[in-house]
């Protein structure tokens, strides 16, 4: 029997190159190269679509450079690679005439969150808004069952490094606006800087982001630090060939293949990349002055450290009183003034107040408007308390309950529990709670059970989790594709889970 295969592939590849050529000859010369780069990227993808995950890492926070509008939905770089990638994959399973579905604890809560979300489009005024949000949770479901699939532990550890290398460039992004004033004049600090917001628009959804990585870039950083402190020269990953060869040295041999060009940055570049990592997010999360990044930050930072060892834990308890008896003593006059009032001018607010009948000013602006919408928001679930409003429908029922002066609805409620509440009512509220509840179980379960660097990932995983918690007590963060940050986060705990097995080293 004559083997078709190989001049299949060499038909498809000729009449690849006649229609690149026919291309370049008619379409104009950004067109023609744009379609040579997707051609290429699609090539790349059909072979390894693992690769996707790691370009989603880059295209949460720079998809927006490039969008599409339908309606009232944009698509970007991670809609379409998400899009893509579950072609590819789907194609896979139905040549291999099989769906396999992982026996990941995440998959029930997921889907039970999505149903509920399903039923609150029986009062949505607008079914748009509504599909566009639900999307973005069959997005992380997506992600999440890929991983589990189909992603090794060799493809986890290029997620990792993809987060903090795409974070960090986000992050030298922020910086850059804070020193040299690029972006609008509500933003300027001080008369000198620029509050940074990165690609998000606005600083505190950029500060959220920030918050998505800087965790994972945290743990990865202790665990570096202690490893090298234990044993000098320690490497993360192990030889591969060449026994006699110095650890992180490239190959004596004339030729240098991808594959030992790759565990060679692993072993020389990419170990210190959480420590710069690090240092570049957090500085640019101080740079967004969001007080709700810095309190879901200080709380991910304090858990992952607590969570690290008993040793952490009783030093972080130590150095937590000993600070909070200095600043109750006095030591907050010797803060920079800015700094004290941005954490604490909310304070007057705290026991609640008529929002119609404050006196607005420069000062208290930001908090009279989030408690506006966060009013509106309880309003919302008042009226409407099992099934909400329609996810996705806050701005279209917030002229109902707006109040005072507020009138601009802005999206959505500047706080996600009281959000999802008034779009999805009790159900989808509860859902949600489980949902998260759930995966702080999975997070601590995998921190438990495994050790060295998947030890670290969980950790990180945790941090996140905890920021995402905590910052949504102050804003919307599934917003601007972050949905897919967690999704991939989600699909390193399960890969955590099955290759965090204990050993001394980073392997």
């Amino acid at each position: 029997m004559v083997n078709l295969r190989p001049f299949v592939w060499k038909l498809v590849l000729a009449t690849s190159l006649v229609l690149l050529g026919v291309a370049f000859a008619v379409l104009p010369l950004k067109w023609a190269a744009l379609l040579l780069v997707g051609g290429i990227a699609l090539i790349v993808l059909l072979i390894r679509p693992q690769v996707a995950l790691c370009l989603l890492a880059f295209a949460v926070p720079f998809g927006s450079l490039r969008e599409i509008s339908l309606g009232p939905v944009s698509v970007g770089a991670a809609e379409l690679l998400i899009a893509l990638l579950l072609a590819i994959w789907f194609a896979q399973m139905v040549v291999r005439r099989r769906i396999d579905v992982p026996r990941t604890p995440l998959l029930l809560p997921l889907s039970l969150f999505v149903a509920a979300l399903l039923l609150s489009l029986l009062p949505a005024q607008s079914f748009e808004l509504s599909a566009k949000e639900i999307i973005k949770w069959l997005e992380v479901i997506a992600i999440y069952w890929f991983m589990s699939r189909e992603s090794g532990e060799r493809w986890g550890r290029w997620v990792v490094w993809a987060l903090l290398l795409a974070g960090s460039a986000e992050a030298l992004v922020g910086v850059y606006q804070f020193l040299w004033r690029v972006g609008p004049e509500g933003f300027v600090l001080f008369g000198r800087f620029m509050r940074a917001y990165g690609h998000f628009a606005q600083p505190n959804p950029f500060a959220g982001y920030l918050g998505l990585g800087l965790p994972l870039a945290y743990a990865l950083m202790l665990e570096y630090l202690h490893q090298t402190k234990k044993a000098p020269g320690i490497v993360f990953v192990p030889e591969r060939a060449e026994p006699s060869r110095p650890a992180g040295a490239l190959p004596r041999t004339g030729r240098v293949s991808v594959e030992a060009l790759l565990q060679w940055a692993e072993r020389t570049i990419l170990p210190v990349l959480p420590v710069a990592a690090f240092g570049v997010m957090a500085m640019a999360m101080l740079m967004s002055w969001s007080r709700g990044g810095w309190v879901g930050l200080a709380a991910a930072l304090l858990v992952v450290t607590a969570a690290r060892s008993r040793t952490a834990l009783v030093t972080a308890t130590v150095i937590g009183l000993v600070v909070a008896y200095l600043l109750l003593a006095g030591g907050a006059q010797y803060l920079p003034p800015a700094l004290v009032q941005r954490v604490s001018d909310f304070l007057p607010f705290v026991g609640g107040v008529d929002i119609a009948a404050v006196e607005v000013n420069d000062a208290n602006w930001a908090v009279i408007e989030r408690m506006a919408h966060w009013q509106a928001a309880a309003g919302m679930f008042t009226d409407h308390p099992w099934l909400g409003v329609g996810i996705g429908n806050y701005s279209v029922a917030y002229a109902q309950h707006a109040i005072g002066r507020w009138r601009d609805p802005l999206g959505h409620a500047h706080n996600y529990y009281l959000n999802i509440a008034a779009e999805g009512g009790i159900l989808g509220l509860g859902t949600y709670l489980l949902l998260f509840g759930s995966c702080f179980v999975v997070a601590w379960r995998a921190v438990q059970r495994t050790q060295g660097y998947w030890r670290a990932v969980a950790l990180g995983a945790l941090g996140l989790l905890v920021h995402l918690s905590v910052h949504n007590l102050f804003d919307n963060l599934f917003v601007h594709s972050m949905n897919v940050q967690l999704g991939l986060v989600l699909g390193l705990l399960a890969l955590a889970d099955r290759y965090g097995v204990p050993d001394a080293h980073w392997d």
